[in-house]
């Protein structure tokens, strides 16, 4: 049994390494040592280089026929978790308004979480050690991360007019009344209407029943009802032949009803003060050329992103761990005998040692530039009472507070029906630990270059509460999981 001392220091652990890393990146690159450019260049071999090396060393020896249905279960649990904040990011734009630039990237910052050097960084100390197995576990929440990382809409938020953000505030306040009051009351007017409305059928039927039964036909008040009958047909004869005085009858003479030439006529003065709506556009040659131009497009897109360094680094390593001979040319493999090479190693070994080498610069370079992203996240002072505050708390709220108790429920659920190996306590942990991470800042790069300014000013805003709410809601997931675990 974990003592809780123990586990809350092994939950701080990690961080406390993370957090010099990125202070590190933060503090040379307010001294000037580390400018844009360079972080640029820096990103782009992380990207393109350590990364994947990354990848290829522990998925390669990590991942075989056993524990290759693992893979399903992570690609899984990224997809929910990237819906689950999608549909979260977007509850919180309905209740608060969000600048017209960033309505998409709102979507984007709830759903796209940092799943690279944040997540590798502690999983791997975390994962090194007691109660742990040590270096074969940390290669193998390695490798699961991958998973994460196979697994975007801002450039949405730079197409058409600009909105003011007095306009944003006026609907989004308008939608909130029409959420918080205008449903409820509408819905509540109709479940009385509905109970009224059976109460008196039941009461007339009940009325009519009791009628039949109670009432009998009186000789002297049918011939009363006779005569006042009469007596009204008379009246209603000499109103409608227009004899009658109204100073005489002046409860008698009511409005008239509008005839047939008035209604026509207010009808087309209706049809003539209505805006005709356009009639529908035809389907043409040139709608259809655009929409395959688009598709073409996003599938370029998709191509191309699935050839980057990184998905290629992952899918490759995939097959090799999969496929015997292949795997048996970098690492030994029972099932399978090969000619070693002369220091007695498999003979593409040294390939596989070259990308663990590289790979280990992948992790502190990643939280360097984090830390240089994030000491370029600036917020003009005083400006916060121009800020969207209301959604900037609650996408930090829902997404470092509220999105790890989803997370552990929908990973303990996955465990009972067993769509996730109850013994695989790596898998378990690296699943639930991906539920509270926050927005990726490389989704600041992405802004600027869509922006057409170069700049990300709403973003930073967001950015900012969450790496700040990162801290004790990362340390109290972690303790939590390793005490339900072990």
């Amino acid at each position: 049994m974990l003592t809780a001392g123990y586990l809350i220091w092994i939950s701080c652990r990690p961080l406390f390494r993370l957090i010099i890393c990125v202070s590190s990146g933060f503090a040379i690159t307010k001294a000037d040592l580390f400018p844009a450019v360079a972080a640029r260049g820096t990103g782009q071999v992380l990207l393109n280089i350590t990364l994947p090396s990354l990848m290829f060393s522990k998925i390669v020896p990590a991942f075989n026929s056993q524990n290759i249905g693992a893979l399903g279960s992570l690609i899984l649990v990224g997809f929910i978790y990237e819906g689950m904040g999608i549909v979260l990011a977007w509850l919180v734009s309905r209740f608060f308004w969000v600048p017209h630039r960033f309505r998409w990237g709102m979507l984007v910052a709830g759903g796209w979480g940092n799943y690279g050097d944040i997540p590798v960084a502690v999983v791997m100390s975390i994962t090194g050690a007691r109660p742990f197995n040590g270096t074969s576990d940390q290669t193998l929440s390695v490798a699961y991360v991958a998973g994460f990382l196979f697994v975007r809409l801002i450039g949405l938020d730079y197409v058409g007019p600009d909105v003011e953000p007095e306009e944003v505030q006026e609907a989004t306040r308008l939608r909130r009344k029409l959420i918080l009051y205008e449903w409820p009351t509408k819905l509540v007017d109709l479940l009385m209407r509905r109970r009224w409305d059976s109460k008196s059928a039941a009461d007339k039927q009940t009325a009519g029943l009791d009628g039949e039964k109670r009432i009998t036909p009186d000789p002297e008040k049918l011939q009363r009802a006779e005569h006042d009958s009469s007596k009204h047909d008379s009246v209603d004869t000499a109103v409608l032949d227009g004899t009658a005085e109204s100073s005489t009858f002046p409860h008698l003479v009511t409005p008239q009803a509008p005839t047939t030439a008035a209604v026509d006529t207010v009808y087309t003065m209706h049809r003539q003060a209505t805006p005709t709506l356009p009639t529908a556009v035809p389907r043409t040659a040139t709608s259809s050329a655009a929409r395959r131009h688009t598709f073409s497009t996003r599938l370029r897109t998709f191509l191309r992103n699935l050839l980057i360094p990184s998905s290629v680094a992952i899918l490759a390593s995939f097959v090799i761990a999969l496929v015997p001979p292949l795997k048996a040319l970098f690492v030994p493999v029972e099932s399978w005998h090969i000619h070693p090479a002369p220091d007695g190693q498999p003979p593409l070994a040294f390939v596989l040692d070259t990308a663990t080498f590289i790979g280990a610069a992948s992790v502190p370079m990643g939280l360097f530039c984090l830390g240089s992203a994030l000491a370029r996240l600036s917020v003009p002072r005083g400006a916060w009472g121009s800020l969207p505050t209301g959604a900037i708390l609650g996408l930090a709220i829902t997404k470092m507070l509220v999105s790890p108790v989803l997370g552990v429920l929908i990973c303990k659920g996955l465990v009972n029906v067993g769509f996730i190996d109850s013994s695989d306590k790596v898998l378990q942990f690296v699943c639930i630990f991906f539920s509270c991470l926050p927005t990726a800042t490389t989704q600041v790069f992405v802004t600027q270059v869509y922006s057409g300014t170069g700049s990300a000013e709403h973003l930073s805003a967001f950015l900012i509460p969450q790496y700040i709410l990162m801290l004790p809601s990362m340390t109290a997931l972690t303790a939590y999981t390793l005490r339900t675990l072990f």
